[in-house]
């Protein structure tokens, strides 16, 4: 019985050891969020066809206007059916301050934040 309880124990252990890993991993190397700034978070879910108007409207905004102080915006997909994370994914690709990911990763993002 103390056998099956380490090796129940250990795989557990190991287990959280590579999400720790893979979410350091993650972060270094897939997001190149500056480090400093606002960052504008948009929860979106099935809006294809809203989504790119509302995204351009936004990146002029912060691109040529006033909006300076703003350095990413964050499109965060929460499972959407449409094409609305294709066509976020898309301007994506045109603008660097754009990130899009899932609603998990914009979570974990979040939690690993550093507080300094």
């Amino acid at each position: 019985m103390e056998f099956i309880l380490n090796t129940i124990f250990w795989t557990l252990a190991l287990y959280g050891l590579f999400e720790i890993i893979k979410n350091i991993i993650y972060l270094s190397t897939y997001t190149s969020f500056k480090s400093d700034g606002i960052y504008l978070i948009i929860a979106v879910k099935n809006q294809e066809n809203k989504i790119e108007g509302f995204l351009r409207s936004t990146l002029f905004k912060i691109l040529y206007g006033r909006e300076e102080y703003i350095k990413n915006i964050i499109v965060a997909d929460l499972k959407s059916k449409d094409k609305t994370k294709e066509i976020a994914k898309r301007l994506s690709n045109e603008y660097e301050c754009l990130k899009v990911i899932s609603w998990k990763e914009c979570r974990d993002i979040m939690d690993n934040v550093d507080e300094n």
